[in-house]
């Protein structure tokens, strides 16, 4: 079973505020970035996800422009995921909004995967209040696909019987990797179906498509042996912004970079995770790309130790020009689950992350904006 969740940053926006409903809602507000998510009202105006803002403005001049609030929809994935892991134990978690689920002999609890999938729209709606579209078949590759037919709020089941036949009348766009190139490069090979594919011989594929045409083959043939694996813990976690114009005052870059360290160690605590290396990412208005790591002394979720951390970094060397972007990343991690650890811990630092804590119960119960740092009063 796949779950793709229904644009799901303008939803998560759009249930946030209800007068929104309804509405071209945009994601990615500002004219330099890119649209992250466009509602379907949006969509209908030719409004893509990837979009530059500005051409997202100029295709849906009333469109409802909103920022990033990437806390928020990470809170709503977790309630998302965890109503999803009330279905069956083996969920992989594959993006923000996307996860398979492997339902092999959850038919002891379930009538019918049709059951099953109708139970995960419901408990995802009443548990994040945004819905989900849902694809159920034989095949992994063939569940993506499906949760993608009937979008948004769709439900689609593919039984084994009816596998074959719909692979190989599958329009070739729709098969997983197919982008704009590929797509070209097939229809000048006449391909157009799934099925088209195994007219094809195999050298033929390979030598256009190198190692994904085996994979394309295989796929046509109605073979896919990749398994659901279960999700594991994150590997980093990162926050970063592009400003609406290059900056070149310390100062300032200083400022955003405990807003960062703020929302990464906010992150931290949530998912119960400390670590031990800080990233910083800075880009300049060129647009090279430069990353600075830094290893602490001990493992660490607090703001202060990781701004100071991202400070360090940032005055190691001359920013080389204007900065275009910032971000904070801590990677190196050591679950809480390891009670050893814990006893290195001073008393100062204990009573540190009581405070943080507490800022974090504030911002869970009244949004993230009821309470912010001094210094950053004034970045928008």
């Amino acid at each position: 079973m796949h779950i793709d969740m229904d644009a799901f940053y303008a939803a998560v926006e759009q249930a946030d505020r209800p007068e929104l409903k309804g509405r071209p809602v945009i994601v990615g507000g500002s004219h330099r970035g890119v649209v992250c998510a466009a509602s379907y009202e949006a969509r209908a105006y030719g409004v893509r996800s990837a979009m530059p803002v500005f051409l997202a403005r100029k295709n849906c001049p009333n469109g409802i422009f909103l920022p990033v609030r990437m806390d928020r929809y990470r809170e709503v994935s977790l309630r998302v995921m965890a109503a999803v892991g009330t279905i069956s134990p083996l969920v992989e978690q594959v993006s923000i909004d996307e996860a398979y689920v492997d339902m092999t002999g959850m038919d002891r609890v379930w009538k019918t995967p049709l059951d099953a999938a109708r139970e995960t729209k419901r408990r995802v709606k009443q548990a994040a209040g945004v819905t989900c579209s849902v694809g159920i078949a034989p095949l992994k590759f063939l569940a993506k696909i499906a949760s993608d037919l009937n979008k948004p709020d769709g439900l689609t089941v593919l039984s084994e019987a009816e596998t074959e036949a719909f692979i190989l009348s599958l329009a070739i766009e729709k098969m997983p990797g197919v982008g704009k190139k590929g797509l070209e490069r097939m229809r000048n090979m006449g391909v157009s179906r799934a099925g088209d594919l195994l007219k094809i011989p195999e050298k033929n594929l390979v030598a256009a498509f190198g190692r994904y045409g085996e994979d394309l083959l295989r796929m046509a043939a109605g073979v896919d042996t990749s398994e659901v694996v279960p999700s594991h813990r994150a590997k980093s976690v990162s926050a970063e912004n592009t400003f609406a114009y290059d900056l070149a005052d310390r100062d300032v870059l200083k400022k955003w970079l405990l807003g960062q360290s703020d929302r990464v160690a906010q992150r931290l605590r949530r998912i119960g995770l400390k670590g031990r290396t800080v990233t910083l990412k800075l880009k300049r208005s060129n647009f090279t790309m430069q990353t600075r790591r830094q290893s602490l002394s001990c493992y660490t979720d607090e703001t202060n130790v990781i701004y100071d951390a991202a400070v360090s970094l940032l005055d190691q060397k001359p920013l080389g020009g204007n900065i275009r972007l910032t971000g904070v990343g801590v990677t190196n991690f050591l679950s809480e689950q390891d009670p050893p650890f814990w006893e290195k811990f001073e008393e100062r630092e204990e009573r540190g992350h009581d405070l943080e804590e507490a800022v974090d119960d504030l911002r869970h119960r009244y949004g993230n904006g009821i309470i912010r740092r001094a210094s950053t009063l004034d970045l928008t």
